[in-house]
């Protein structure tokens, strides 16, 4: 067998190495949604019950106010933190992708720049002209995805700075709503 069909070969053998891995990530991360999802249902219905037991226990409108103006922050937070969680799995699968997107790129990039290569050696006198549009080319393209590439990282890193200050704001405007009930309650 040739050089040229052991590196198709071999970068055969490397793609479906990465699609494996991916199909893994994926899993990996359904995995975690499906754990996060029942911990959240187990932690609702606990909650829901020490809840129902203290709201059984109340005795006037006063009382009554009081219990569910305490019940908006916490409920807020887990709100929350739920999602934030749900993101922080979803934003780690985001980096395994690319990751192995990235690679599967420079693997691709390099079996054509060895095709290039291999046809420079035996293309005929006068071709040179054709060989270096191709890498011409190859170094268009590949510069393109860096491009590319580089714009989605920035933008993934601006999305989860407002995903984190939108969270923040929420929890803080949580908690001030919470204050200002129990002021307005300890002042009746």
């Amino acid at each position: 067998m040739n050089t040229f069909s052991q590196q198709v070969f071999a970068g055969q053998q490397a793609s479906l190495d990465n699609l494996l891995a991916v199909q893994g990530s994926v899993l990996s991360s359904f995995e975690k949604l499906m754990d996060l999802n029942i911990r959240a249902l187990k932690s609702s219905f606990d909650e829901v019950s020490e809840q129902s037991r203290a709201a059984a226990k109340l005795q006037d409108a006063q009382e009554a106010f009081t219990f569910t103006t305490a019940l908006f922050q916490p409920n807020t937070e887990n709100a929350l933190s739920y999602s934030r969680h749900v993101y922080d799995i979803l934003s780690g699968l985001q980096i395994d992708v690319t990751r192995l997107t990235e690679t599967q790129f420079e693997q691709f990039q390099q079996q054509v720049n060895d095709a290039i290569e291999q046809l420079a050696k035996t293309a005929p006198a006068g071709s040179e002209g054709a060989v270096a549009l191709l890498k011409s080319s190859l170094a268009s393209a590949n510069n393109a995805y860096q491009n590319v590439t580089r714009s989605a990282r920035q933008a993934a890193e601006v999305a989860e700075k407002n995903f984190t200050a939108a969270s923040d704001a929420t929890i803080k405007a949580a908690r001030d709503a919470a204050k200002t009930g129990a002021k307005a309650t300890a002042a009746k």
